[in-house]
């Protein structure tokens, strides 16, 4: 028994040598991989801050090449114009941009063979299109949000102006023709959500999920809500941003976020379809204007029901938590390295130009 006893604790002494011996060895190798991790999250931010710089300034050069062309040919017809302008948005808002993108991260390549798998179909199909209530109540509940917020501002500061100019809801004015409202609805309904969920939910998920679930989510919803170009479509669309994440994490699958990025816009595109009718028709015209005033009671009824649903999901949402690949850094200190990379200083910058520029201008001079 004494034997038996003493080479049980020789076994565990060496067990325990055996154990520090491999501790030592392995912090060094965690610490350098911990390292490694960082240098590789900062160069995906500062690639990010790439793809977005060249987003903004191909957005300036849709304005400059629609001007030139409008001095050059000044007597273009406007519809044939508006095709021209249509497909300067489709060539430099999202081609070049998703080009770029796909370039500085290899994506196609990865991608190749591989996109069935990335667009496959959900298990639960209808399960995950009954989300579309909860992402539609949250995007437009923080729009009515802002807008609200817009006019409180107005109450108590003379930047009215400025005001009117961010933060209305630029989606559904009204063009000069029909044909030009279909090309718009083209865009909404079919080039957008192809083209950015494949950009954020793809390329910017997919690049930054190695970091965190969770910062992958929140920052690709954040340039998401930059791309829209304006104050009142930032917070919206972050929010539509995060809901469509989450989504994104929970199928693995870019249909279903393309699908319900869809079906949203097709909303924003009959708003358009109807107040370009009631700016082009006169007999017709109080038609129009009933069918556009239900329509516009059935999309705040949409807002509430979906506000109420997704409260209701609060508690399912908490329970399906994230799981985080990278938690050595915690996600104020990964938010703070993403925000210290020059690129994306450079891209707040054009963005904030673009978004709110005037806005501060108004209350510095006020």
């Amino acid at each position: 028994m004494i034997w038996r006893g003493l080479d049980e604790v020789r076994r565990i002494m060496e067990y325990n040598e055996l154990n520090e011996s491999n501790n030592s060895q392995l912090e060094p190798n965690s610490e350098q991989d911990d390292n490694a991790k960082l240098k590789g999250y900062k160069i995906v931010c500062a690639k990010l801050g790439l793809i977005m710089c060249v987003y903004f300034l191909c957005r300036l050069a849709v304005g400059w090449v629609s001007s030139l062309i409008g001095r050059v040919f000044s007597g273009l017809d406007g519809n044939i114009f508006g095709l021209i302008s249509g497909i300067l948005v489709i060539l430099f808002v999202y081609i070049i941009p998703l080009l770029f993108a796909a370039f500085i991260f290899k994506s196609f390549s990865d991608y190749k063979g591989n996109y069935r798998s990335l667009y496959r179909k959900p298990r639960r199909l209808a399960r995950a299109l009954g989300t579309f209530p909860a992402t539609f109540g949250l995007g437009h509940g923080v729009a009515l949000l802002t807008l609200l917020a817009s006019y409180l501002i107005t109450r108590f500061l003379d930047v009215s102006a400025y005001i009117d100019d961010l933060v209305r809801p630029t989606v559904i004015e009204p063009t000069t023709s029909l044909a030009g409202v279909f090309a718009m609805i083209f865009l909404m309904v079919i080039i957008a959500p192809l083209f950015e969920e494949f950009l954020c939910r793809g390329i910017m998920y997919d690049a930054l999920k190695p970091y965190g679930t969770g910062m992958a989510i929140l920052i690709s919803s954040l340039l998401f809500g930059l791309m829209h170009g304006s104050l009142y479509m930032l917070f919206y669309t972050t929010a539509y941003g995060l809901a469509l994440g989450y989504i994104r994490y929970a199928t693995g699958s870019l249909f279903i976020v393309t699908i319900l990025h869809a079906i949203v816009n097709s909303i924003g595109a009959g708003a358009l379809l109807l107040t370009t009718l009631m700016e082009l028709t006169s007999e017709a015209n109080r038609y129009v204007n009933t069918v556009y005033t239900i329509f516009i009671l059935a999309i705040l009824v949409m807002i509430i029901v979906g506000v109420a649903v997704f409260i209701a999901k609060i508690p399912a949402i908490r329970k399906f938590k994230i799981e985080n690949s990278w938690t050595q850094i915690g996600p104020w200190k990964k938010t703070a390295w993403f925000f210290a990379s020059v690129p994306v200083i450079i891209m707040m910058v054009l963005a904030f130009n673009e978004l709110a520029g005037n806005l501060l201008l108004g209350i510095l001079i006020h």
